[in-house]
């Protein structure tokens, strides 16, 4: 049997912010949630399953916490299911959703993915000793810097690429009214004199810590007939892990995420993703993973792709613009920043993305990484439907 067409046909999120003190969490889901309905023009009635995710309960400090949102996302009386899988969580969460409707056991679903970083300390919270596991050493980027450190010296990056990646995005997410910074006033010489945290990885070079959410209508062929606006279709989406530590494992381009972009270009019959792909949204919490994902995902390769970001191929009006929402270096609510990615690639070929659509995209990736680079979650989404 032929799988079922998915479209998006509904997206919505909240304003990105350090602390939203004015609601609960249940509040701030069902925010995004009513957007996406509304985006849909849809009501609670049309929504047959939900699908939520989120990073580490111990981020708020609330055990699962699925068990008081049901009610809250309309889930009363309907099938609910969580997913997590660290930081690829909300990718992955909306491919989980994508494949109820793409199998037919559901025909229209809510899929929503969220995090309240204000009400724990999600730095601290990474830093728990896990058996077994390398210590992260005060936060995600005592982790990460080695392995960028590791992509400076294999391929011969100059310092400051990383400062460009920042300066982009922290552009690009002023043309983005829900992006958590808006620093108006930035410059390039303000990023690479800010405070250094973890060598090479300097204070304006890392994500913040939002409090937000982001929810999709996902839905079938006859769903996407009645869409108020043009859908996103669904041409392809993966997922792969592997383990955080083992003999011989590639910290700078990890075996799991070229598989999966190789799976999802399988997929969508893309044989060269440079050419064929018009934006990207790509999960890049320190800047220097723009680079290092670009040759990961197969944008470049090995060792040229700072050179793409060097060369101003990834601004907004380049040849493969990448975040133009501003990315994760501008929002972070992490259990919400994958499917931001996928939310945001999906806007984009809607042709709804507002001030930071980039012209003519037809075709776009979403893409979300988590745990010790070792779980990934893609997809890739156009404004035609797969199947004609």
């Amino acid at each position: 049997m032929t799988k079922e067409p998915v479209a998006v046909v509904g997206i919505g999120q909240t304003k990105h912010t350090a602390a939203r003190r004015d609601v609960s969490i249940a509040g701030l889901v069902r925010e995004a949630a009513v957007r996406a309905l509304e985006d849909a023009q849809l009501t609670w009635s049309d929504i047959d399953a939900v699908v939520i995710g989120k990073a580490p309960d111990f981020f708020e400090g609330v055990m699962m916490p699925e068990l008081y949102l049901a009610d809250a996302l309309g889930a009363v009386g309907k099938p609910m299911l969580r997913v997590h899988t660290a930081g690829s969580v909300g990718g992955s969460t909306a491919l989980v959703a994508a494949g109820l409707v793409a199998a037919r056991v559901h025909r229209t679903v809510l899929t929503l993915a969220f995090e309240k970083q204000s009400e724990s300390n999600a730095m601290w919270g990474l830093s728990l000793p896990i058996p077994f596991q390398q210590p992260l050493l005060a936060g995600a980027g005592g982790f990460f810097a080695p392995h960028v450190r590791a992509y400076m010296r294999r391929t011969g990056a100059p310092s400051g690429i990383g400062a460009l990646v920042a300066y982009k995005d922290r552009r690009n997410a002023l043309r983005n009214p829900y992006a958590h910074l808006h620093e108006h006033d930035l410059t390039l010489d303000q990023v690479r004199s800010s405070p250094m945290l973890w060598d090479p990885i300097r204070y304006s070079e890392t994500c913040p810590s939002s409090d937000g959410a982001c929810a999709m209508v996902l839905t079938d062929r006859a769903g996407a007939d009645r869409a108020p606006y043009p859908p996103a279709w669904m041409h392809g989406g993966a997922m792969r892990s592997e383990p955080t530590l083992f003999a011989g494992k590639d910290f700078v381009s990890p075996r799991a995420g070229r598989d999966c972009a190789a799976d999802v270009y399988r997929q969508a019959g893309i044989t060269d993703p440079r050419r064929e792909i018009d934006a990207v949204e790509m999960y890049v919490p320190f800047s220097w993973y723009e680079p290092m994902w670009l040759e990961n995902l197969g944008f470049a390769d090995e060792g040229e792709g700072w050179k793409l970001t060097e060369s101003g191929v990834t601004e907004l009006d380049g040849e493969l613009p990448v975040n133009p929402s501003g990315g994760v270096l501008s929002t972070n609510p992490i259990g919400a920043s994958g499917m931001l990615r996928f939310a945001e690639a999906a806007l984009q070929v809607r042709g709804r993305a507002g001030e930071h659509q980039v012209d003519g995209a037809r075709k776009a990736l979403g893409h979300a990484y988590g745990g010790g680079s070792q779980f990934f979650s893609m997809w890739v989404v156009a404004d035609t439907s797969p199947t004609g």
